[in-house]
């Protein structure tokens, strides 16, 4: 068994990581951590009850080198990296589910602050297995993608060939509540998200640059972004609507079918997707429409799994050696 760690595991990914890696047939769960430690994760979610008893570790990087082979930083920026430096010198794998080593060094201190792990980012992996699948597999630390920037890369990358450089991109994303972390906020009070829906952050959430930067790094052309998110009324799913100007003429859904022909977890649909069907799973599951040379996009994933914790484990599957769709969830939560 391949010993791994949960750092962070009080949040919401913390807890979706625990759920997908206790019954998964090659992880063993022997280290869990939080900032305070001393707790016992059933008393941090009292649905593991009778499920599992760990208790709560402080994050001690020699503590966790000792008992992990593998570890998933489910931190906050910033927090993320103070502690993966010191992992990855110790020769511990990790998967970072922060923003810490998903940007270039000047965009991530423009929207987030001074990085302290310079040598590392420099050669960590995107870890979007769908386009660096081999890069993952001989990574020691991969930076998971955002929930938006990873349900709109997987609708806008198949056609970065077809799009008409001189027009934007328009990206309509919305998510549920649990996307803003569990932190209580007025923004996610129940008075403020019940039977309500709105925007926040147009134009400037941190999620467009990482959208922007990875477009280019996958097709080298620049692409005018506009990235607009909303949060809507439910606990998990996420709708991202992409609109692009095409050059010419293409069948899309043929062109989408042929960019994905190999991906276990990208199903491409005839009917319009929706956050029910791939809430609780992996998938993502995309659509696409045509107007002439308008072409419509839609994408939706689970924001915690997809975007976050399952893809998390996609990637440390791939980093063990193992095949990516080992113990990740593929049944929706229906009804």
């Amino acid at each position: 068994m391949i010993r791994v760690g949960v750092v962070g595991v009080s949040g919401y990914t913390g807890i979706e990581l625990v759920k997908i890696l206790l019954p998964h047939p090659n992880f063993e769960i022997s280290f869990v951590a939080t900032s305070k430690g001393g707790e016992s994760l059933t008393s941090l979610h009292p649905s593991l009850k009778g499920v599992v008893e760990l208790d709560a570790r402080k994050s001690d990087p020699k503590e966790i080198a000792s008992m992990c082979d593998l570890v998933f930083l489910a931190l906050p920026h910033k927090a993320a990296m103070n502690i993966a430096k010191d992992l990855i010198d110790l020769n511990v794998k990790v998967v970072d589910l922060s923003a810490d080593y998903r940007l270039e060094l000047k965009t991530y201190e423009k929207f987030y602050c001074s990085h302290q792990d310079i040598k590392n980012l420099k050669h960590s992996v995107y870890g979007l297995p769908e386009i660096y699948k081999d890069e993952i597999k001989d990574a020691n630390l991969v930076a998971n993608p955002g929930c938006y920037p990873t349900a709109s890369l997987l609708g806008i990358l198949p056609f970065c060939d077809y799009i008409d450089e001189k027009s934007s991109i328009y990206i309509d994303a919305k998510s549920g509540v649990s996307g803003a972390g569990k932190s209580p906020s007025d923004v996610k009070h129940f008075v403020k998200v019940n039977e309500n829906i709105f925007a926040y952050n147009p134009f400037g959430h941190r999620h467009s640059p990482e959208i922007r930067e990875k477009l280019k790094y996958v097709s080298n052309k620049e692409f005018d972004i506009n990235f607009v998110p909303h949060l809507i009324p439910v606990t998990r799913g996420m709708l991202v609507s992409i609109y692009v100007k095409l050059k010419s003429k293409i069948d899309a859904k043929k062109v989408l079918e042929e960019f994905y022909k190999d991906c276990e977890f990208i199903r491409v649909r005839d009917e319009p997707v929706e956050i029910k069907a791939t809430s609780g799973t992996n998938f993502c599951d995309l659509f696409v429409a045509q107007n002439g040379l308008n072409l419509f996009i839609s994408s939706s994933i689970d924001n915690l799994l997809r975007g976050a914790s399952s893809q998390a484990v996609v990637n440390a599957n791939l980093m063990s050696d193992l095949n990516e769709g080992v113990g990740i969830p593929k049944i929706a939560y229906v009804p």
